[in-house]
């Protein structure tokens, strides 16, 4: 059962005014923290788990550093990422770089481990939804809130 702090945070991250000042205010902290403790730290993993997600640009070929939440599975070896961009229109850049580049890596709890990324359609994304709703009942107000089906991701850890 959620506790009153983090329903107060879930009911602020449904606002339409979350969605525009978050996603240019929580990355460079997460980024910032994450660097300064040499990856043993995540400022948004207070509340929801979190990776540094690197992958490779779409167009760039480039090396890009994203902080985002994760769902981790119960095996221990997967990770779900949705591509809820706070609720924003668009899809976000690194759902791109992944479709393109399904090879990445993330820093999870300290450790950097390589991953192969999955984009999931029909009835895996089905169960998978119904499962982020009861983890983190927001992502229900994003997807009302655009006009396009959120791109949901399981991440798989390469090797042992």
């Amino acid at each position: 059962m959620a506790g009153p702090g983090v329903r107060l945070v879930q009911r602020m991250s449904s606002t339409r005014a979350f969605a525009k000042v978050a996603p240019h205010v929580i990355p460079v902290l997460d980024r910032t923290v994450h660097r300064l403790t040499r990856g043993r730290f995540l400022l948004s993993a207070q509340m929801l788990p979190g990776v540094i997600l690197t992958s490779t640009g779409a167009r760039s070929g480039l090396p890009r550093r994203t902080p985002l939440a994760c769902m981790p599975e119960e095996d221990g070896k997967s990770w779900i990422l949705v591509g809820s961009n706070f609720g924003r229109a668009a899809h976000p850049a690194w759902t791109h770089n992944l479709l393109a580049h399904p090879d990445a890596s993330i820093s999870w709890k300290g450790r950097d481990i390589p991953v192969t990324a999955q984009l999931l359609e029909g009835q895996e994304r089905s169960a998978t939804w119904t499962a982020l709703l009861a983890f983190w009942p927001p992502y229900a107000t994003y997807q009302a809130r655009v006009n396009r089906e959120i791109r949901l991701f399981r991440l798989t850890r390469v090797g042992g």
